[in-house]
């Protein structure tokens, strides 16, 4: 099978990078980058200043894009935010469902019923499996009915990256569907589902885990996704595997395989812009536990909460997991004793670059600094991506 590719979503390319680090035949024949409200589209620019443009298409709201204009591929990829996936019934005189909230999902579901892509790979984040809190896994389960009623089967899995050898403890969820007329769909329907979690299965092979504990099966009605939205719940565990609407999920422990260190990360002699200079009142109050009373917008008072945060961050250890506020005056953001010279500083872009895993100055193309770091926070772990398109590679030798 001729390994073709369709990006959604791709920021400055994540997916892209880490598929052709995986194989040079990799081919990526359209990808869409659009970010709201915003006037400049610095993270399109960027990945045009790599690979080049296809259309005129691929820096537009996918929203406004005609599926059936998208050319044909083999694997669809992306990496899409976590929203409100509840879905209504449609209203006298209309068709189709209403009250769809998690709309780049619908996006998605658009261009696989267009395109029917054997294989499909997401990413998001990991509270996807559990949201909303009101109806815990819901969201989820509404993919799930919809993958299946599309014919496809998927395997998930929460992988934190620092597990599998990289330089951040970045948790996020990866989605692999596959049709039932695969090979591989044909091979994986014979297993044994415990099999296909921990040993034989997509994910099983990208990321070994050393034991699955507590499997859990359960099913989602696919031919009714306003059911789903308003029914369904489900303790879906950090991995598992759907067949023909049946969920099957377990607790996977990773093989572990060491980090690396925030210090073989860092740059030498920083320019003194990085440096914090006065104002650690302010840092050390956003790092340190503390509760706060407040007050609802009903008038109802409570008591605010928060553990602390190592203040200076361990270079030590692998980074936390970096968002798109890096660098500013922010509780999250990484703040570091520089070895050099003692003082605390912020990260540099290149630094977080390198935290993900991308190649050097991936983002100094003209792009302001902030917007950097707001790319880096928003972009995936490049190598968990490579080893993922290592098995891809196997899997469409045989395809």
């Amino acid at each position: 099978m001729e390994k073709t590719v369709c990006e959604l979503f791709a920021g400055v390319g994540g997916f892209r990078l880490g598929l052709e680090r995986a194989a040079e035949d990799w081919k990526t024949v359209w990808f869409s980058q659009w970010e709201p409200s915003r006037k400049q589209q610095w993270a399109h620019a960027c990945y045009v200043s790599h690979w080049g443009d296809v259309d005129a298409n691929t820096g537009i709201d996918i929203a406004a894009v005609e599926k059936k204009e998208i050319p044909d591929h083999n694997l669809l990829v992306g990496g899409f935010p976590c929203q409100d996936y509840s879905v209504a019934r449609p209203l006298p005189g209309a068709t189709g469902l209403d009250g769809k909230k998690g709309v780049l999902w619908w996006q998605i579901r658009e261009v696989l019923q267009e395109k029917k892509a054997p294989f499909v790979l997401l990413e998001n984040v990991d509270r996807l499996l559990k949201s909303p809190a009101s109806q815990r896994g819901r969201d989820f389960g509404v993919m799930l009915a919809c993958f299946a009623s599309l014919g496809y089967s998927v395997e998930w899995r929460v992988v934190n990256a620092a597990d599998y050898g990289a330089g951040q403890r970045r948790r996020r969820v990866f989605i692999f569907a596959f049709h039932s007329h695969t090979s591989y769909g044909n091979r994986i329907f014979k297993e044994e589902p415990m099999a296909v979690i921990g040993k034989d299965g997509f994910f099983a092979r990208a990321f070994p885990v050393e034991e699955i504990r507590a499997i859990s099966e359960g099913a989602v009605a696919y031919r009714d996704l306003v059911s789903v939205s308003e029914q369904f719940q489900f303790p879906f565990e950090n991995a598992g595997y759907m067949v023909n609407g049946k969920i099957y999920t377990a607790k996977a422990e990773p093989i572990y395989e060491p980090p690396i260190p925030l210090k073989d990360l860092l740059e030498k002699d920083v320019p003194e812009k990085y440096f914090l200079g006065g104002g650690l009142a302010r840092w050390e109050y956003l790092k340190g536990a503390k509760k706060v009373k407040r007050t609802s917008k009903s008038g109802h008072e409570y008591i605010f909460s928060e553990g602390a945060i190592a203040f200076p961050d361990d270079i030590s250890l692998p980074a936390r997991t970096m968002l798109t506020s890096e660098s500013s005056l922010n509780r999250s953001t990484h703040v570091i004793k520089d070895p050099q010279n003692g003082k605390l500083r912020l990260l540099t872009p290149l630094e977080a670059e390198r935290i993900q895993g991308f190649g050097e100055e991936w983002t100094n193309m003209g792009m302001p600094e902030k917007t950097r770091y707001f790319c880096m926070g928003n972009a995936l772990v490049v190598p968990m991506v490579t080893r993922m398109g290592m098995v891809l590679n196997d899997i469409f030798k045989v395809e």
